[in-house]
């Protein structure tokens, strides 16, 4: 009971409703900076590269001046030979000290907090490192073969499969077991309690059965956001409530059919009235344009302004934005691990062109409090999509013809005026018909009222 009630109190100040103002910038440890500041390249991006906490620690300005107060950190436990990634456990109950100390972990810990910067670490309770069946004996706490669900490829048409097989050759805890079951809770209380983490990443939700991630969930004392890794908002909704949220894949596909297939943005209508339906609550989804397990938007498709568009969309939609490190550099790896690229080559790079344009987002995103509001559409074409949050007005573009839109539903009066934030002079003054707004060759403007 003593345990419960300091983790309800540790709790307060990660739940659901206050994550909704924060932006998450998303790393790996191993790929962000190294402790000792060496910048050399990495031959081989399948193994450790070097990066740690420390060098976390000391490269803080780099994340927090682009206005990020939250850092999705990968899995820190010990992990199995040539887990640079975090996802494979060998020690639940110890760290990876490639990353550098316990005392480090804490460190980065502590003075992300003192910037009122919070820590979701990524978390998984489905499997541990790729070690056979055979080997387990050497895996904390789990190191019995009975823990343990028989070998069996996953049918990814059939959801028993799914939950009771192995991913790829992963050993697949047993959660229906009670020993699995108690001992993954204790950890989650304890990890998250030890190291004043303020919310929680799951990993291959999909893979576990609902009722285990409801009690999971509940052990953390946090905001949690679960990896489903599937395009259907129904399947995805299915998880919210077990968990507060998930990331929201079904908008990571909306988001590459309209700016890279450049399909209508009237599909917007249907996902927006689809997710408001299936979902107990929007605000909570994580989203996202790229991460560690899918190549990078970029990726044979180098668009910077469908990017930009993908971007703002992700950070100014409903849902708390995710964005995945290296995006701000308009990096453009392609499928694991080439898309986990090492970023201290470019932390001195903070004037490039999509590091700027994300630090202006962020800011936008905050300065509006955005999140205190509902999309509202405000005008809908083929190839330009309009709404409002508050009175932050956004117009999207997906082709490189020049637009221009009288929007005439709106939340002005006549003689405001309103500014696009990438362009100090580019301002409009609301008109008795509407809000005159230009798109120029597939750019994307995010508007707020001038002062």
């Amino acid at each position: 009971l003593l345990l419960i009630s300091f983790i309800l109190a540790v709790a307060l100040a990660g739940s659901a409703s206050q994550w909704q103002s924060r932006t998450i910038y998303q790393l790996l440890t191993d790929r962000f900076a190294r402790n000792n500041g060496d910048t050399s390249g990495c031959g081989n991006l399948g193994n450790y590269c070097g990066g740690g906490w420390v060098g976390i620690m000391n490269n803080l300005d780099y994340i927090q001046n682009m206005g990020f107060d939250a850092i999705w950190l990968s899995p820190v436990v010990a992990n199995t030979e040539g887990g640079y990634h975090g996802y494979w456990a060998q020690d639940f109950f110890s760290l990876n000290s490639h990353f550098g100390s316990e005392q480090d972990f804490i460190n980065l810990v502590n003075a992300m907090h003192s910037r009122g910067m919070w820590v979701m670490l990524d978390v998984v309770a489905n499997h541990v490192g790729p070690v056979g069946i055979n080997n387990v004996g050497s895996t904390n706490p789990f190191n019995q073969q009975s823990y343990y669900h028989p070998y069996c490829q996953i049918d990814w048409n059939n959801q028993w499969s799914i939950e009771n097989c192995w991913l790829a050759d992963l050993p697949d805890l047993n959660q229906t077991v009670p020993y699995v079951k108690d001992q993954l809770l204790n950890w989650v209380q304890w990890i998250v309690t030890k190291y004043n983490l303020d919310g929680l990443r799951i990993d291959t939700c999909m893979e576990v059965p609902t009722w285990f991630w409801s009690l999971f969930s509940q052990a953390s004392g946090v905001y949690t956001v679960c990896e489903v890794d599937n395009g259907s908002i129904n399947v995805n909704a299915g998880y919210q409530g077990p968990t507060d949220a998930t990331l929201n894949y079904p908008m990571f596909w909306l988001i590459k059919d309209l700016f890279q297939s450049g399909q209508s943005f009237y599909k917007v209508r249907d996902f927006k009235s689809q997710e408001e339906s299936a979902f107990k609550n929007v605000n909570y989804l994580g989203n996202f344009v790229d991460n560690h397990d899918n190549p990078r938007f970029l990726y044979n498709y180098y668009k910077i302004n469908r990017f930009q568009n993908a971007i703002a969309w992700s950070m100014t939609w409903t849902g708390i934005p995710i964005l995945y490190y290296g995006d701000e550099q308009g990096y453009a790896g392609g499928n694991d691990p080439y898309n986990r690229e090492i970023l201290w080559t470019n932390l001195q790079n903070t004037n490039s062109q999509m590091y700027q344009f994300v630090s202006k987002v962020v800011h936008y995103r905050k300065n509006n409090q955005i999140w205190n509001y509902p999309v509202i559409e405000r005008y809908v074409d083929t190839n330009f999509y309009c709404f409002t949050r508050g009175m932050a007005m956004m117009a999207f573009s997906n082709t490189d013809n020049n637009l221009s839109y009288m929007v005439t539903y709106h939340p002005y009066k006549v003689g405001d005026k309103l500014c696009n934030i990438f362009w100090a002079n580019d301002c409009v003054t609301v008109q008795s018909n509407g809000v005159p707004v230009y798109l120029m060759q597939g750019e994307v403007k995010l508007y707020q009222l001038s002062n």
